[in-house]
């Protein structure tokens, strides 16, 4: 690490190294001529970079990044770390990865867009339904503002509650990271141009099949279906929110021994929303059990292709879209047992 970057060395490892000048520059006064000299750079390299980064200060997320980095100081050792450090605590680049992952999967879908409000925490991405607005994902602040920071997501309409979308550079990484999978998640296989088969982004199985009609012409999945499957997802995505998201859910679909009471696989995770919401995913996939459940928990929380979860079940091909829509009737009577039906809708 040259000495030009002493002041910023304790960033973490994905801060971008546009935003190490940038910071270095603005923070410890160091001049264009002397960062190039010391990463050998042209200084107009440089400039350009500073003067990207200080236009978008205008982003929020951009604003909001850098003004996290550069309060950020080394915490004394002694000092215990904070209950409840948030997203912001365990950001680091496998973590960033992870996230990224999991929401621009479903910023990919056609017509979903990201929504971050001036006075929230948490930023949520949105897609129009056939009932309103639907919920497909909701992330941290500080995530968001890293994705914004290294050019994954764009700000396409500023405002009191600003819009932004999926880049180029965000399509691609989806691509790297979903890339020699088997079949990936939220990835569907159009017929073959030539020898090889195109894979589009942004397609869950719910929102294919939603699409589709059956003999007598009437969608495949009827909107309350599909509103059922949202709501189990928007569940699930706030369930596996933080550092240690992965949850093993597949025990909530395991029969307990003769005699034996359901345990919860593992503690609850901190937060009451988080709490919550992984009490209504338990709830759901022990009202659809084994096979249903099965089938909810890769198709519509998980996002796996139905190709794959029939093998992955050991069924027939063409049964998992059957299966699918049984269970998602199954998960929608359980969700209007419980006054929820307005939820769902809403």
């Amino acid at each position: 690490m040259t000495t030009s970057l002493r002041p910023n060395s304790e960033l973490p490892g994905w801060v971008p190294a546009e935003v190490r000048r940038y910071l270095t520059h603005t923070e410890s006064g160091r001049s264009l001529r002397a960062i190039a000299r010391d990463e050998g750079l042209h200084a107009s390299t440089v400039m350009r970079q500073i003067r990207r980064f200080e236009n978008r200060r205008d982003d929020p997320l951009i604003d909001g990044a850098l003004g996290r980095l550069r309060l950020r100081r080394p915490k004394p050792r002694a000092q215990p770390p904070t209950a409840g450090g948030g997203a912001e605590a365990a950001l680091d680049e496998a973590h960033l990865l992870a996230e990224a992952r999991r929401v621009l999967r479903r910023m990919s879908e056609p017509g979903a867009l990201m929504a971050v409000a001036a006075d929230m925490e948490r930023a949520v991405v949105l897609r129009d339904g056939a009932s309103g607005a639907v919920r497909l994902a909701v992330l941290e602040r500080p995530v968001a503002e890293a994705f914004a920071l290294r050019d994954w997501i764009a700000c396409r309409k500023p405002g009191r509650v600003a819009r932004y979308e999926i880049t180029a550079a965000g399509r691609q990484l989806l691509r790297e990271m979903l890339d020699g999978e088997v079949a990936p998640a939220a990835v569907t296989q159009l017929p073959q141009i030539g020898s090889r088969p195109r894979p589009v982004l942004g397609e869950s199985p719910v929102s294919t099949l939603a699409r589709r009609r059956d003999r007598e012409g009437n969608p495949f999945l009827a909107p309350e279906l599909v509103a059922a499957a949202e709501r189990l997802r928007e569940d699930f995505e706030i369930a596996q929110m933080g550092p240690r998201g992965a949850q093993n859910w597949e025990r909530f679909l395991s029969a307990p021994p003769p005699g034996a009471e359901a345990e919860s696989p593992l503690p609850a995770p901190p937060g009451c929303a988080q709490r919550a919401a992984r009490a209504r995913v338990a709830a759901a996939l022990r009202e659809l059990g084994p096979g249903l459940g099965d089938m909810v928990l890769r198709c519509c929380c998980r996002l796996e292709g139905l190709e794959r979860a029939e093998r992955r079940l050991g069924w027939s091909a063409r049964s998992g879209k059957i299966v699918l829509r049984i269970a998602l009737m199954r998960l929608h009577r359980h969700y209007t047992d419980l006054g929820d039906a307005a939820k769902m809708m809403g």
